[in-house]
């Protein structure tokens, strides 16, 4: 029930979106070719206008959902839900203009700035009044389902914050049951606890009730069966919600298979067609930095070349996605008996560089080699920093969850990049950032890394 109200209030949004998208694109064009407005070179054909339209429809909403805008966000002002409409209008529109030069497909400029500032408008108008309207509907206690939660630990505890978080979908917790005496008649997140798990007759009989989920402990399932016995004679739905969400890590949850359900408690965040989008963009944009960069690494090589003796590059072994290693591509910083002793990381006023190498590291121009690493496939242009095999270890002992950095490709730069998290900073903090990218990650996401990157991400005073 929860996933077929979400996926339908989803697309009421999307409908709703399409609709304003459309009405602003008539607009325009009649703003633009209604005589207000001097016309120079003709009104063009409205087929050519109309195929434009098609691929508005296809374009934004695929834009707003890759930022976001059709998930569910109560945390979100409206402030903010204007400022997230703002920043997908205009990514989209530089999509559409892109793909419009590929296909020489016909259009007016001007037309298209009218239609987006009609678009950002009439859009923000919409979902503003949507809200608005949920909200009132919401306030005023309207089409809301009760909920029963069975279960008044951690558990319990986390299905009222969900239920609470999507108020939307018109779902109330109406009181909480639990296994412990002295629980009852106090509150779990606002909500009272109005029996114990043994009167759930009585208390359906009492009040009412459109649906009963099951949160108990591990500890509290030998109580399943007699509850389950209950409920089969009632017309309330059930749900359960096993307790091992303190075992999810990283894209868990529930999934089918054939027919057979299985809870997923740790999953590859990147599948299908968000592979095969990500690697797209790995192989064009790295193209792109090769052609634009080309002289100042031949520069770079040369330097290095002419101040120190050895080679222009330095291959390091590193450790990637599933945890395969593979040789980092670098111009040589350090003399080539650095590491006789031992391996160990830089550190500020390092003896081991060479005249060039505190220049080439302090820019980051060590590592433009790794845009053939991405060419390759060993790395992405996004994603948390590779490692060496013999610092991981530790690393793994030391820090919950590390090993998760791992279920993605590593990236020339990434999120804890360009919030300074670079060099020997916390390790720790780091990974935080790690995650939270492979938890929210988008090919508009990864965009953003980059251009806040080359406006100077790439500088930090931990680069030595």
């Amino acid at each position: 029930m929860f996933s077929r109200l979400q996926r339908f209030y989803t697309s009421i949004k999307v409908v709703a979106d399409m609709v304003m998208l459309a009405l602003a694109f008539v607009l325009a064009y009649a703003t633009r070719f209604s005589g207000i407005v001097p016309v120079t070179e003709g009104i063009p054909p409205w087929t050519d206008s109309f195929f434009s339209l098609l691929m508005v429809l296809v374009i934004f909403p695929v834009t707003f959902h890759q930022s976001r805008l059709y998930g569910t966000n109560r945390s979100r002002t409206n402030t903010g839900e204007v400022f997230e409409v703002f920043k997908s209008t205009i990514t989209a529109a530089l999509i559409l203009v892109a793909v419009t030069y590929f296909v020489r497909e016909r259009y007016s400029r001007l037309t298209l700035a009218i239609f987006i500032v009609y678009a950002f408008a009439l859009v923000t108008c919409s979902r503003l009044v949507t809200r608005y309207l949920v909200s009132e509907i919401r306030r005023r206690g309207h089409n809301l389902k009760s909920i029963l939660v069975i279960g008044a630990g951690d558990l319990g505890q986390r299905v009222i914050e969900t239920v609470e978080h999507h108020r939307e979908l018109g779902f109330r917790v109406m009181g909480v049951l639990t296994l412990h005496p002295e629980k009852v008649g106090q509150y779990v997140n606002d909500v009272r606890v109005i029996g114990l798990v043994d009167q759930v007759n009585e208390v359906l009989d009492s009040h009412p009730v459109d649906q009963v989920i099951l949160a108990l402990p591990l500890e509290g399932h030998a109580h399943v069966k007699a509850l389950m016995d209950k409920l089969a004679l009632r017309t309330v739905d059930v749900r359960v919600v096993p307790d091992l969400y303190q075992y999810i890590t990283l894209y868990g949850g529930l999934e089918e298979f054939g027919g057979l359900p299985i809870i997923r408690l740790q999953g590859d965040p990147m599948e299908g067609w968000s592979r095969v989008a990500k690697r797209a963009f790995d192989i064009l944009f790295s193209l792109l930095a090769i052609l634009i960069t080309a002289p100042l690494m031949a520069a770079t090589a040369l330097a290095v070349r002419l101040t120190s003796r050895g080679p222009m590059l330095y291959r390091q072994e590193r450790m990637g996605m599933d945890g395969r290693t593979f040789p980092i591509l670098k111009f040589r910083t350090m003399c080539i008996d650095a590491e006789h002793s031992g391996a160990m990381m830089a550190c500020p006023d390092d003896p081991r560089r060479t005249v060039i190498g505190t220049f080439l590291r302090k820019y980051s121009l060590d590592e433009l080699p790794q845009f053939f690493n991405v060419l390759r496939g060993d790395m992405s242009l996004v994603g948390p920093r590779p490692e060496r095999p013999v610092f991981i270890e530790e690393f793994k002992r030391q820090i919950p969850r590390y090993h998760l950095r791992h279920k993605v490709k590593a990236g020339i730069t990434g999120w804890a990049q360009i919030n300074g998290l670079r060099g020997q900073t916390c390790i720790e903090k780091r990974i935080e950032y790690d995650l939270y990218y492979i938890e929210n990650w988008s090919l508009l996401m990864d965009l953003k890394i980059l251009v806040r990157t080359a406006l100077g991400g790439f500088l930090s005073k931990n680069a030595y």
